[in-house]
């Protein structure tokens, strides 16, 4: 990854970490056949090195990943749009790696179980219900952590009258 410009507002890894794993959605950035970006929002969970999410089988964010592997993800953590300044307090993390579609079945279960314990805590006894009526059509795709980076606005101080 390149240096970060406000070097006074990078964090470290446990904290771009943290952000991952609180960030309600985050977006995913793929290249097209042509070069140009594509990108869209997804639901994840990290568990260690990877970061995890599902999707159909296929579409176009299948077919960018199965031509070109490298992602970008982008995650916001919390925000804040201060009234009284012309700015936003935020936190955020960027995560570079390479994706792969999870195929053991074991692997893919155990990270859709991760997703909605995740993102829907209060329907996990829909759960076992759910994978059977969908598990064929659900697609999980993985990606390893590589490089990633944290970055945070800090509070700020009232202004002053």
């Amino acid at each position: 990854m390149r240096t970060m410009r406000r070097t006074d507002r990078e964090r470290d890894r446990v904290f771009a970490e943290a952000v991952a794993d609180k960030c309600r959605y985050a977006v995913l950035a793929t290249v097209n056949d042509d070069g140009s970006p594509y990108c869209v929002p997804l639901s994840i969970v990290r568990d260690g090195e990877w970061i995890y999410f599902h999707c159909a089988r296929g579409g176009h964010k299948i077919d960018n990943l199965k031509n070109r592997n490298r992602v970008c993800l982008s995650c916001v953590g919390d925000v804040e749009e201060p009234p009284d300044h012309f700015t936003v307090v935020y936190e955020s993390a960027i995560v570079s790696g390479s994706a792969e579609e999870v195929l053991d079945d074991g692997e893919k279960v155990r990270a859709l179980r991760l997703l909605c314990e995740r993102h829907t805590p209060a329907n996990m006894a829909a759960f076992d219900a759910e994978m059977a009526r969908e598990y064929t059509a659900t697609a999980v795709w993985k990606i390893r952590i590589e490089e990633i980076s944290g970055k945070q606005r800090p509070p700020l101080r009232a202004k002053l009258e």
